[in-house]
């Protein structure tokens, strides 16, 4: 999903600076970086790169479930990141 859709899918009230955007921004920059690295394989700058954005990530989405579980969830399922457990 590129920045201009979500941002206009989102509601006014949500800026750059929040959360679900800077994991919008962080999933779009992994996927490059992961289609970048299955042709080359040994750029390992990149593949440590990929590493501090995933741990970047995962602090983010921590925090944010935390915060708010329902819109955690949602953004979960629109960026299609992990599976979410029923129970």
């Amino acid at each position: 999903m590129p920045k201009n859709e979500f941002i206009s899918v989102s509601s006014q009230e949500e800026k750059k600076g929040s959360v679900e955007f800077q994991v919008l921004c962080f999933t779009n920059k992994i996927r490059r970086l992961s289609s970048h690295l299955e042709l080359h394989k040994k750029d390992y700058s990149s593949q440590r790169g990929l590493r501090k954005i995933l741990g970047k990530r995962q602090r983010l989405l921590t925090y944010f479930f935390k915060k708010n579980r329902v819109r955690y969830k949602e953004l979960i399922s629109q960026l299609n990141i992990r599976e979410i457990k029923k129970r």
